[in-house]
């Protein structure tokens, strides 16, 4: 279907974070946007708002009339929607053309020249502020991210004159093999999805396979020491960086009265004094990373640095919720192993001298199982843990995984705490920790508000 022939667009799994905003794209374009999901949420709420048409029980019944017309109406789902899903199978019989978000995406990195950060984990605050650093500049960009950044309130970012579109690139149900980006960085490469991938090394396979999508103009800025070996066409310029070491790094890091400020070393020129909009040792590479799209995509260097220090972060990215004296509270999407002991470290770079307990909600069963040795050597960084019941999303559970394996891994010296989620505020309220950290990519974050309220109370 040609764009001009879209009349009306209809999104099985309406909600998700990547799906909103390509929802949102379209509403922008003046087309008729609709589509299902499971539950209410914030971000439906706002899409109702801006115009969209949602409901959430799964009744063909209540498809609107305007995406019933299979030569107008473009359909789009999320992977984690059921095949067998009523609405999905009704398209289907009815000959719609049906497409994935990742295919809509791939489509727009044709059209524009795609700015992508793919990786097990950093991909959505690199990406984020890569699109704060383009938009902020001369060169602008389009962008569909995986969360709602702090600086503009929503997940998409639409320019009218730039070239350029910034990209999530998820490798679940290898998703990004349908884009075509013109520069690429991957963050981390940590196996994750062993349910649709199987190995470790058909997981790193993938990531090879994602590298020969690269134009042959373009660029791939790899993180050191990954486990990968990159399958680039030639013509692609390859880079490397991390904190201290590769093309791009930082050097002159100073730490101190809670800022961070770093000298940025580039291949493609130096810049001096990048203070970090939210100083968190983690975002040093992430910064790295971002500054280095930017950097190829002809952003000026005063440009980049006051975009850098005017970034505000991300919805549950290391989202500081309550700083004062007697207690620290902040949220966090680390949903991985290898991004918990990121944000631990990060933690305990700034408190160090503190008590810092986490709350972490396990997702997904199969992750658990993968897993667990490994979540509870992350999560043994900490002072104290207090662990809830497994977040299924889209899985059913499995027999004999539940979070007590991570329970009883735990190091012997913290102290652990296994509850149903509604126990969480109150397990706070008789904890002596000074600083809190929420973990977890599924429902616990709503019981934020309340924790922040019972810390407000000390």
């Amino acid at each position: 279907m040609e764009t001009n022939e879209i009349k009306a667009v209809y999104f099985v799994g309406i909600g998700g974070i990547g799906m909103s905003a390509i929802a949102r794209y379209f509403l922008h374009k003046g087309v008729y946007v609709a589509g299902y999901d499971r539950t209410p949420s914030e971000l439906t709420q706002k899409l109702q708002e801006e115009g969209a048409h949602v409901h959430y029980e799964e009744d063909v019944e209540q498809i609107p009339a305007a995406c019933k017309d299979k030569e107008s109406c473009l359909v789009i789902y999320t992977p984690a929607v059921p095949a067998d899903h009523a609405e999905l199978v009704f398209f289907r019989r009815q000959g719609f053309e049906i497409e994935k978000r990742a295919q809509v995406l791939g489509a727009l990195t044709r059209s524009y020249k795609g700015l992508c950060v793919a990786g097990t984990h950093g991909k959505t605050t690199t990406s984020s502020m890569a699109a704060h650093i383009l938009h902020q500049s001369h060169v602008d960009c389009n962008a569909f991210l995986g969360g709602i950044t702090k600086n503009y309130g929503t997940n998409y970012i639409l320019s009218a004159d730039s070239d350029y579109v910034v990209i999530e690139a998820d490798e679940f149900d290898r998703s990004f093999h349908w884009l075509t980006p013109y520069a690429t960085v991957i963050t981390a490469t940590d196996p994750d999805h062993l349910d649709i991938y199987g190995t470790k090394e058909a997981y790193l396979e993938s990531f090879r396979k994602y590298t020969s999508l690269i134009r042959p103009d373009g660029y791939l800025i790899l993180h050191e020491g990954l486990e990968m070996d990159p399958d680039v066409q030639a013509g692609v310029t390859v880079y490397t960086y991390s904190r201290t070491h590769g093309d791009f790094h930082a050097e002159n890091i100073r730490v101190a009265n809670g800022e961070i400020l770093f000298d940025f070393i580039s291949p493609m020129g130096n810049i001096n004094d990048i203070q970090l909009g939210v100083p968190v040792g983690i975002n040093i590479d992430n910064g790295i990373a971002a500054m280095a799209l930017a950097q190829v995509s002809g952003v000026a260097d005063q440009e980049i640095r006051q975009a850098m220090a005017s970034f505000g972060g991300v919805d549950r990215r290391f989202d500081f919720r309550l700083k004062e004296d007697k207690a620290v509270f902040l949220t966090d999407y680390a949903h991985h192993p290898a991004e918990i002991r990121q944000s631990v470290l990060s933690i305990r770079e700034l408190y160090g001298d503190r008590k810092i307990a986490a709350i972490f909600q396990p997702h997904l069963y199969t992750r658990t199982r993968d897993f667990y040795k490994e979540f509870a050597e992350s999560l043994s960084l900490l002072d104290e843990v207090i662990l809830t019941d497994i977040y299924p999303a889209r899985e059913e559970p499995i027999q004999g995984v539940t979070s007590r394996l991570i329970y009883d891994n735990l190091n012997a010296g913290v102290k652990k705490t296994l509850c149903r989620k509604e126990a969480v505020p109150e397990q706070v309220r008789r904890s002596d920790a000074h600083v809190f950290i929420l973990l977890g990519a599924g429902d616990i974050e709503t019981y934020a508000p309340q924790i922040t309220e019972i810390l407000k109370e000390r």
